[in-house]
């Protein structure tokens, strides 16, 4: 391979690292994960009481239909406070309309909580239960309370809020919440009275209700993943996008013994986790007003005259981790790292560990990138090796173009056996940098989606490594790194390739304005130590050619 081939390749390799990283997050959001699954209507287990054998019964479209219509109506709000949040739930269909986080901050003014569940204008998010059976109550159904405000008070751990269901007949339907200290997760449910005279067989319905807008603060250059997802043990995480509902192409699983339904937004996601072991259907529907849902119908056991029964499923709504998983399987998924979620999940683990002892992310970042640098000390080793050597032979290379000009074919050969002379490998330089690829990748996604490193700080003017240098002043350092990288590395013979690699500092610059600050300054540390070795492994080899001349 001769030299103009060689700076290709070398061209190639770095500029794509942040096309790869652009393609993936469009990728990511146009064309989300969807596995394919059967599209029939699925047939939910209801069990039943005094030993009778399980009903079988199969949920129509129709069925889904009431579960998703959608009425306007106003209706009294009922607030509760605990350590974690403020909630925000409505007399009309007792559905939790808003919801903000004490401990996370707002995307664009960081003195207010963070809100997820909403209705604010045109935007919509909110969370929604009813029962599928004559007269029973849905989540348009008018609700009553007997207090409009509710406080986690000292010593409790747990507070309920208990709403009775008007105009039902031939039944007692209350609907409760369970909110709980330290932590996002609510339980809600329903406790159902037979008072009538004939046996009811209700199911009960959980979805989320959302508009397909972006979230607040969201970047056009780094755009992340906003839609509905799906996971059971058997299809696993599967994504579902507002375009593939909205055009009738949504697949997913439709009916399982387990799993869960879900939004997902940026650094946070809110989702139903029924039990285990119990049968429940899958759905995702458009609505009307440009809003979407995602929801689970799950059986409620038959209920005879004078008895009762009792549904709940927790309903999480919080900042998306890994650690979710100790909460339901699969949930830590949430935190979507890509398809090198192999490799970010050890890389954010070893960041958070480090975390734990200096407690600043930034500084967490800088001791990171010595251990991977350190980890990929031989094949940096042999990559600026490689480059020195070609370093060193630049002048004889010049030399054998002016001697050969336009023989291309006899410039090649003299090239070759220039390399073989010299014993240099042209692909020496590039092969271990692709390597390194996929951890830049990786780490680039670690930063990017854990909700961590959100508002963490580093020094100064830096408040937020997760979002790009509001100064510019990280991108430009590195750009600075990157000309003094490119000293060190062998001039190319073409002046037109050697005017481009002199501007490639100021596109990765341009390109990294767009950033997060945390990757910004990953890249200037490994630049920095970059340096340092290449330039020790240069000289040494041009102090041995300076020795070997002498002698």
């Amino acid at each position: 391979m001769d030299f103009h081939k060689l700076f290709r390749l070398f061209f190639f390799l770095t500029f794509a690292i942040s096309i790869m990283l652009l393609w993936e997050s469009w990728q990511r959001t146009q064309q989300p994960i969807a596995r394919t699954a059967p599209v029939a209507a699925p047939k939910v287990v209801v069990p039943t009481t005094g030993g009778a054998p399980d009903r079988v019964v199969t949920v129509s479209p129709e069925t889904i239909a009431v579960a998703t219509q959608q009425k306007t109506q106003a209706g009294q709000k009922i607030s509760v406070k605990t350590d974690f949040l403020t909630a925000e739930i409505n007399t009309v269909g007792g559905d939790l309309r808003r919801v903000e986080f004490l401990q996370q901050r707002d995307s664009k003014n960081k003195n207010k909580p963070f809100v997820l569940l909403q209705e604010q204008g045109v935007h919509t998010y909110i969370a929604q239960t009813g029962l599928l059976g004559t007269g029973l109550p849905t989540h348009n159904t008018t609700f009553t309370s007997e207090a409009n405000e509710y406080r986690l008070t000292e010593g409790k751990d747990t507070i309920e809020v208990r709403l009775l269901a008007t105009n039902v007949v031939g039944a007692k339907v209350t609907k409760f919440y369970v909110f709980h200290r330290g932590g996002y997760l609510v339980d809600v449910g329903y406790e159902i009275e037979n008072i009538g005279i004939s046996p009811l067989s209700p199911s009960a319905y959980f979805q989320l209700v959302r508009d397909k807008s972006t979230p607040e603060g969201a970047s056009m250059f780094l755009p992340t993943y906003t839609g509905t997802a799906v996971y059971t043990e058997k299809e696993k995480f599967q994504k579902v996008g507002f375009p593939d509902i909205e055009k009738g192409n949504a697949k997913h699983s439709q009916s399982a013994d387990n799993g869960w339904v879900g939004m997902l937004q940026h650094y946070f996601v809110a989702a139903w986790l029924p039990k285990d072991k119990v049968q429940r259907e899958f759905y995702t529907r458009k609505l009307e007003n440009e809003l979407y849902s995602v929801g689970v119908i799950l059986p409620v056991a038959a209920i005879a005259p004078g008895k009762s029964a009792k549904i709940s499923v927790p309903l999480y709504a919080g900042p998306a981790q890994t650690s979710l998983d100790e909460i339901a399987p699969g949930l830590g998924l949430t935190v979507d790292y890509g398809w090198l979620t192999i490799i970010s999940t050890p890389l954010f683990w070893l960041l958070s560990y480090l975390y734990g002892w200096v407690y600043n992310w930034g500084v967490a970042i800088i001791l990171l990138t010595f251990f991977i640098k350190l980890l990929f000390f031989p094949l940096s080793a042999a990559s600026y090796r490689s480059m020195g050597k070609m370093r060193v032979v630049a002048p004889k290379l010049e030399k054998i173009k002016q001697q050969y000009g336009d023989d291309r074919e006899r410039l090649h050969k003299a090239m070759m056996e220039l390399y073989k002379t010299e014993k240099i490998n042209p692909l020496g330089g590039c092969l271990p940098m692709l390597v390194q690829i996929p951890v830049f990748i990786a780490l680039y996604w670690a930063i990017l989606a854990s909700v961590e490193l959100r508002y963490a700080p580093f020094f100064g003017w830096i408040t937020d490594l997760s979002v790009p240098d509001p100064y510019y002043v990280l991108p430009l350092i590195m750009g600075s790194t990157m000309i003094i990288q490119s000293k060190l590395n062998p001039v190319p013979p073409d002046p037109l390739q050697a005017k481009l690699m002199k501007t490639l500092p100021i596109v990765f610059s341009v390109v990294f304005f767009f950033f997060p600050a945390g990757l910004v300054l990953y890249s200037i540390v490994n630049n920095i130590l970059s340096i340092v070795q290449q330039w020790y492994i240069t000289r040494g080899l041009e102090a041995n050619v300076k020795g070997t001349a002498k002698a």
